[in-house]
């Protein structure tokens, strides 16, 4: 159970980072993103930083999988890493100005939290 679980999170991290591609590419949802900064289209500082959350996302990904077993034979602490990060990630989200991202990502990043600690600690 615990790699499945890991490939959820992993998957649902893959799907933050298509909707940060859509944001570096013009796509007007500034409100839903980077703890709701802007409407509309994001501006050009705002997209350098989701475009630097896509890396991040990715790594805490594979830090996920390769805890849970996947052979990829990353040390332990990078999921723990991980983990301390999705937590971050979700209290910063849970406390944003924008309702949207209040309501989505807080929630969200909250299960992927949970998620990562069942691997971490399974």
């Amino acid at each position: 159970m615990t790699i499945q679980i890991a490939h959820l999170h992993a998957t649902l991290c893959l799907g933050i980072v298509f909707f940060h591609l859509a944001l570096i590419f013009g796509a007007p949802w500034g409100n839903w993103a980077l703890v709701g900064h802007s409407d509309g289209a994001l501006s050009a500082g705002a997209r350098m930083a989701a475009a630097l959350s896509v890396p991040v996302l990715l790594l805490m990904a594979l830090a996920i999988v390769s805890a849970a077993g996947f052979p990829l034979g990353w040390p332990r602490w990078t999921g723990w890493a991980a983990l301390a990060g999705q937590g971050a990630s979700a209290g910063v989200s849970l406390f944003a100005r924008s309702t949207a991202e209040r309501r989505l990502w807080g929630p969200l990043g909250l299960v992927m939290t949970a998620m990562a600690l069942v691997v971490m600690t399974g």
